[in-house]
C-alpha cells in the first residue's frame, strides 16, 4: 500500500461501510461490484486496529449512514444513538430535574460510563459531570457521516470504559463541493420547536483535501404543565405527591425560644393555638390554621420543563496533505458550544427544625422580634416555597474544543508494506454554569432576625442601636406575594460554577502483514499510547461553604495519567477448503499502567468460520476494565435528594424482623415507625481516592447467514453475556440503613447515618466504593433485506432487535448473583431484601430493563422520490406498587392480589412455610407485593422526500405519527413516565438540502 491510493481507498471504503447491516455485513452486491471490491486495499473497522479487505469481524457491529440519521428527523446525534435497541436508560433532554443538558448512551443498560465513545476512532473527551461519561451533544451533528456501534467489549483494543460496547462517530471528510441544510420542526401542540442549519464546503485533489462546516441548532422547551401525564407529581393523584413546602408556608412555633447553637426548640414546638403540629398562614388577614394533608400540599409539577431547551453552535474542519508519496499530514478540529437550561419550581426554603434542612439552615429561624412575625414567638420550623422568584433556573454554557493532528504513512520492508500512524489528540470541555433562584443562608439569617421600623416606617434589619446596613427584612409569613423584589434582591444570589475536563493523548501504531499462513497473511497491529485526564468542579463560594438553600457541594479537582501498549493479531488458518471457506482467529492484549492504582492486563480471543459461502459463524471472548473517573475518585462532598423509603418509616417498620424493629427503636424511631412526610431525603455523596478499576468478561457467539438463493438478504443472530465485578457504585441510602438493621447495629454501614429525635434521617453518607457486580445476557437479531427493483420502485428493510434474557445483581459483594437493587421481585419468585433473581422486565426509578427493544426501518425509493417508515418497539415492564397501596392509592396498581415468599434464616421469624432443604432460606415469610404494569409501546415515524431538479432535496416527516402516549410509570422520577419514552404529541418537521 502507498498513500497515492488512499483517496480511492477511502472513497470506496465509505461506500462499503455505508452498506453495512446491523451486524457489519454488507448487502449483496452486483457481480461487477464484487469483483471490484476484491481489489480494494484494506480498511480499519470499529473493534479492530488491523486493516482488512472486508468489514466482517468476529464481533457484531451496527451502522447508521448519514441517510439513516437524517430519516429519524432528529437534531441531536445523542437522540439518534439513544434510539439504538442496545441502549438503556441514561441522560437526555427529557431529564429536567437532575439533568445538565447532556445526552449520553448506555449500551446494555450498564451505565453511560461503561460505554466508550470514539470520534473518528479516537477516544472522545469526557463530559463536565466528571463521571467519565461522554456528552454526545458535544459532537457537532452536522459533521457526522455515519455512526458505528460495536455491541461487544473492546478494552483490549481501546482501553478503559469499553465494557458494554463502543460507539464510534465518524465525521465527514474528503468532501468536494458545497452543501447547505435547513430544518424546522414542532409538536402538534405548538411547542418544542426545533431549528437546525448547517453549511459545508470542501475541496480535494490527488495530494490535498480540506473541508469546513458550520452548524446551528436551537431546541425550544415543552412545559410539564402542558401535557396531561406530567402536570401532576404523580398521574391521577392531583397534588397528593407534591411538596409539603407550599407557597403559603408550613410553620411551627417555639414558645420557649429557638436555640441555633443546639439547633433545637426549647420546650418543644407548637402550632398557632398551643397544640402540637404545623400550621399554614396566608398573611392576608385570615387566621392561621393547621397544615392539611393533602389539601395544602403544593403541586410543583406544572412549573417544570418537560423537555429542556438547548442552543448549539459548531465549527468543524479537517484537512490532509501528502508531504511525500509515503507520508501524509492530517488534522481534524471541532468546536462546539452548547447553551442549555433546566427549570424547576421555585426554591423550597427549609429552615430551623424543618425535615431535610442542612446544617447551616438549621441555625436559621424567624425571630419573634421580626416586624413580619405576628405571633410574638420564634418560628422554629420554616417551610416556604418562594414562588415570587419565578422558579430555579439552571443554565449551562459548555464549549468543547478537540484537535487531532498527526502523520500517517507506509514503510517498506522487502516487498511488504506497513501502515504507521503517530499523532496527538487534545479535547477539552469547559463549562460556566449559572443558577438563579437560590437563597443565601447568611442573608436569610439577617433578614429573618430581629427587625424594626424606622421613623419613616421603613423596615430595617437589626435593632435601632445596631442596624445591619443594606439588609432588607424578609416576610416569609405574608403568604403569596408577601416577598417583594427588594427582599429577593437581598436574600437571593446568582450562583456561578465552573467545570473543566481535559484529555490529552499521544499515540503511535504500526500494522501490516508479517508472513503467509494456509489461510492467508498474518496481520498485526501494535501501538503505544500515553494519556492524561484532568478535571475540576469549582462551585460558587456560597455553595462550597454550604451557605445556600440549594444543594451544597465542595470543590473537586484531580488528575491521573497512564501508559498503554497493545498488540492485535489476525491469524488466518484455512481458506477455500471443504467446510472451511474461511477460518481465522483474532487475539489481542493490552497493558495499561495507571498513575493512581497501578497496572492491568486484558486480553481477547475471537474466531470466524465459514463452513459454506453463505454462512459465517463467529465468536469472541474478551476481558474488560473501567478505571475510576475523576469524579468517582476526587469528588468533594455534595448534597443529593434521592427518593428514599426509610426502612424504619411507618409503612416499612412492620415488615422488619424483630431484630430490625428493635434497631429502629434503638435509633430513636417511635414505636411503629415514624411518618416520613418527604420521600426525598438529603444525603451526602462524594468520591473515594482509593477506588480500584472494575473488571469484566464479555462473550459473544453468533452467525451471519446471507443466502445466495435470496439476493439482498442478511440475517445475523448473536448471543452475548457480560459479567461485571468490583463495580464502582454507591450502596444507596435504603441499602445502607437496611444493612445496619440486619446487623443489629454492629455493621459498618451504621456509622454512615444519624437520626433526629423524631426518627427522621438527619445525615447519611453515601460515597463511591468497589462492591458487588452484575451479569447481563441476551441476544441481538438483525435482518436486512433489499428487494430486487420492481416497477413500484426499490424497497429495503432493516429489522434490529435486542432481547434481554437475564439481568442479575450482586449488590453487597458476597458473590451471590440474583440480587435486586430495585427491591422488585419477579412474579412469584422467592426473594429477600437482596436476593431478587432475574430483574428483566422489572422497572426501577428511571432504570428500564425491557426484555425486548426492536426497530424496523422500511425504505422506498423510486426515481426522485422516496419514503421511510420507522417503527420503534419497547416491551412492557412491571414495577413495585405496594408502597402506593400502603398510602391508599391502590387504584393505580394493576395487580393488588399478589403475594410473595421471603426467605429468612431465623426460625424465630417464621410465619410461613418450611422448605426443608437444609440451607439458607429454610424459613419463608409471606407478604403482599402489589405491582403495576407498564404497557408495551410502539412508535411510528414516517418521512418522504423529493430530489428537486435544481440539485436540492426536500423532506417532510412526522415522528410519532399515531400520537402514541408514553406508558405511565409510577416510580419514574419527576414525571409519571420514563424519560426514555417520547414526549406526548406528534412531531412534524421539514428539511431542505441544497448542493452546489
Amino acid at each position: 500500500m502507498t498513500l497515492k491510493t488512499t483517496k480511492l481507498r477511502d472513497a470506496i471504503s465509505f461506500a462499503l461501510v455505508g452498506t453495512i447491516a446491523g451486524t457489519g455485513v454488507a448487502f449483496a452486491q452486483e457481480t461487477e461490484q464484487q469483483e471490484q471490491a476484491t481489489t480494494l486495499e484494506r480498511i480499519e473497522v470499529t473493534g479492530s486496529r488491523i486493516k482488512r479487505a472486508d468489514v466482517e469481524t468476529s464481533q457484531p457491529v451496527f451502522s447508521l449512514s448519514r441517510e439513516d440519521i437524517a430519516a429519524q428527523g432528529l437534531t441531536s446525534v445523542g437522540d439518534v444513538i439513544q434510539n439504538i435497541t442496545a441502549n438503556g436508560s441514561t441522560l437526555n433532554s427529557t431529564f429536567n430535574n437532575g439533568g445538565n443538558g447532556e445526552t449520553r448512551v448506555s449500551l446494555r443498560n450498564l451505565g453511560s460510563n461503561r460505554t466508550l465513545v470514539l470520534v473518528n476512532g479516537r477516544r472522545w473527551v469526557g463530559g463536565t459531570g466528571l463521571g467519565g461519561a461522554v456528552d454526545l451533544n458535544t459532537i457537532p451533528t452536522a459533521a457526522v457521516e455515519r455512526i458505528e456501534v460495536l455491541k461487544d467489549g473492546a478494552s483490549t483494543i481501546y482501553g478503559s470504559d469499553a465494557i458494554a460496547g463502543v460507539v464510534n462517530v465518524i465525521l465527514r471528510q474528503n468532501f468536494d463541493g458545497a452543501e447547505a441544510n435547513a430544518y424546522i420542526g414542532q409538536f402538534d401542540k405548538g411547542d418544542g420547536t426545533r431549528q437546525a442549519y448547517d453549511f459545508t464546503i470542501g475541496t480535494s485533489s490527488d495530494r490535498f483535501a480540506a473541508m469546513m462546516g458550520f452548524g446551528y441548532v436551537k431546541e425550544e422547551p415543552v412545559m410539564a404543565g402542558d401535557r396531561y401525564i406530567s402536570k401532576e407529581p404523580l398521574y391521577r393523584t392531583g397534588n397528593a405527591f407534591g411538596s409539603g413546602t407550599s407557597p403559603n408556608g408550613r410553620f411551627a412555633l417555639c414558645p420557649g425560644g429557638y436555640n441555633p447553637s443546639t439547633r433545637s426548640c426549647t420546650g418543644g414546638q407548637t402550632n398557632f393555638n398551643g397544640g402540637a403540629g404545623t400550621f399554614t398562614y396566608d398573611g392576608q388577614g385570615s387566621a392561621p390554621r393547621p397544615f392539611a394533608i393533602p389539601g395544602d400540599i403544593y403541586n410543583f409539577a406544572p412549573e417544570n420543563y418537560l423537555l429542556t431547551p438547548q442552543e448549539r453552535r459548531s465549527v468543524f474542519a479537517n484537512g490532509s496533505v501528502d508531504i511525500t508519496d509515503d507520508v501524509r499530514f492530517k488534522s481534524t478540529i471541532t468546536y462546539n458550544e452548547r447553551i442549555s437550561e433546566q427549570l424547576l419550581a421555585a426554591m423550597p426554603v427549609t429552615l430551623g427544625t424543618a425535615p431535610g434542612t442542612g446544617p447551616q439552615g438549621q441555625t436559621v429561624f424567624i425571630s419573634r422580634n421580626s416586624v413580619y412575625n405576628p405571633f410574638g414567638q420564634d418560628v422554629s420550623r420554616v417551610n416556604r416555597r418562594v414562588t415570587e422568584t419565578g422558579g430555579r433556573s439552571f443554565n449551562q454554557k459548555v464549549t468543547t474544543l478537540a484537535v487531532d493532528a498527526g502523520f500517517e504513512g507506509t514503510l517498506t520492508f522487502g516487498e511488504k508494506y506497513y501502515d504507521w500512524e503517530a499523532g496527538y489528540f487534545r479535547g477539552e470541555n469547559q463549562a460556566n454554569n449559572t443558577t438563579l433562584g437560590l437563597f443565601s443562608i447568611p442573608a436569610l439569617r439577617e433578614a429573618l432576625g430581629p427587625s424594626f421600623r424606622d421613623a419613616a416606617g421603613v423596615a430595617r434589619c437589626g435593632t435601632p442601636t445596631n442596624v445591619i446596613a443594606g439588609c432588607v427584612p424578609l416576610n416569609l409569613l405574608g403568604g403569596v406575594g408577601g416577598v417583594t423584589q427588594e427582599m429577593l434582591d437581598y436574600v437571593t444570589f446568582v450562583a456561578h460554577d465552573e467545570y473543566n475536563y481535559t484529555q490529552k493523548t499521544y499515540y503511535a501504531n504500526i500494522g501490516g502483514e508479517l508472513f503467509n499462513l494456509p489461510g492467508g497473511p498474518l496481520g498485526f497491529s501494535f501501538g503505544l499510547e500515553h494519556r492524561t485526564e484532568s478535571g475540576y468542579d469549582s462551585p460558587d463560594a456560597l455553595i462550597n461553604s454550604g451557605n445556600t438553600t440549594g444543594n451544597a457541594r465542595t470543590a473537586t479537582a484531580g488528575a491521573y495519567s497512564l501508559d498503554e501498549a497493545y498488540l492485535e493479531l489476525a491469524i488466518p488458518v484455512l481458506a477455500d477448503v471443504p467446510f472451511a471457506k474461511l477460518l481465522d482467529f483474532s487475539v489481542a492484549t493490552r497493558y495499561s499502567d495507571y498513575s493512581n492504582f497501578g497496572d492491568t492486563l486484558n486480553s481477547k480471543f475471537g474466531f470466524r468460520w465459514k463452513p459454506i459461502d453463505d454462512l459465517l459463524v463467529r465468536g469472541n471472548w474478551t476481558e474488560g476494565f473501567r478505571a475510576p473517573s475523576i469524579g468517582e475518585l476526587f469528588a468533594g462532598q455534595a448534597d443529593s435528594f434521592p427518593t428514599l423509603s426509610d426502612p424504619c418509616n411507618v409503612n416499612n417498620f412492620p415488615r422488619q424482623t424483630p431484630g430490625g424493629r428493635a434497631r429502629c427503636l434503638a435509633e430513636g424511631v417511635p414505636a411503629g415507625g415514624y411518618v416520613q412526610d418527604n420521600p426525598q431525603i438529603r444525603i451526602t455523596v462524594g468520591g473515594n481516592p482509593n477506588l480500584l478499576p472494575e473488571k469484566a468478561e464479555s462473550t459473544t457467539l453468533g452467525f451471519v447467514y446471507s443466502p445466495s438463493w435470496i439476493e439482498g438478504l442478511d440475517v445475523a443472530l448473536d448471543w452475548w453475556q457480560i459479567e461485571l465485578e468490583d463495580a464502582i457504585t454507591t450502596l444507596g441510602g435504603t441499602a445502607i440503613i437496611q444493612q445496619c438493621l440486619d446487623s443489629g447495629g454492629t455493621g459498618p454501614t451504621c456509622a454512615l447515618y444519624t437520626r433526629r429525635a423524631d426518627g427522621n434521617i438527619n445525615t447519611l453518607l453515601n460515597t463511591t466504593t468497589n462492591i458487588g457486580g452484575q451479569e447481563v445476557e441476551g441476544y441481538d437479531l438483525t435482518v436486512n433485506y433489499r428487494l430486487p427493483e420492481t416497477a413500484w420502485g426499490k424497497f429495503s428493510f432493516t429489522w434490529d432487535t435486542t432481547y434481554l434474557a437475564r439481568q442479575e445483581f450482586d449488590i453487597d459483594g458476597d458473590g451471590i448473583l440474583g440480587e435486586d437493587q430495585l427491591n422488585v421481585p419477579a412474579i412469584g419468585a422467592p426473594f429477600d431484601r437482596n436476593e431478587g433473581g432475574n430483574t428483566v422486565g422489572e422497572y426501577g426509578q428511571n432504570n428500564n430493563s425491557w426484555r425486548i427493544r426492536s426497530n424496523l426501518a422500511t425504505r422506498w425509493e423510486m426515481g426522485d422520490f422516496g419514503a421511510t417508515w420507522n417503527m420503534r418497539y419497547f416491551s412492557g415492564q412491571d414495577e413495585d406498587c405496594q408502597g402506593l397501596e400502603d398510602y391508599g392509592y391502590g387504584f393505580l396498581c394493576t395487580d393488588t392480589d399478589r403475594f410473595i415468599a421471603i426467605p429468612t434464616d431465623n426460625p424465630a421469624n417464621r410465619n410461613g412455610v418450611w422448605d426443608g432443604d437444609g440451607v439458607n432460606g429454610d424459613f419463608l415469610n409471606i407478604r403482599k407485593a402489589s405491582e403495576h404494569k407498564i404497557g408495551a409501546t410502539t412508535y411510528h415515524d414516517i418521512s418522504g422526500y423529493w430530489n428537486a431538479p435544481w440539485n436540492a432535496k426536500i423532506t417532510i416527516g412526522i415522528n410519532n405519527v399515531f400520537d402514541k402516549n408514553p406508558p405511565v410509570a409510577l416510580n419514574a422520577f419527576a414525571n409519571s413516565f420514563d424519560p426514555q419514552y417520547e414526549v406526548p404529541g406528534r412531531f412534524m418537521y421539514l428539511r431542505y438540502t441544497q448542493k452546489f
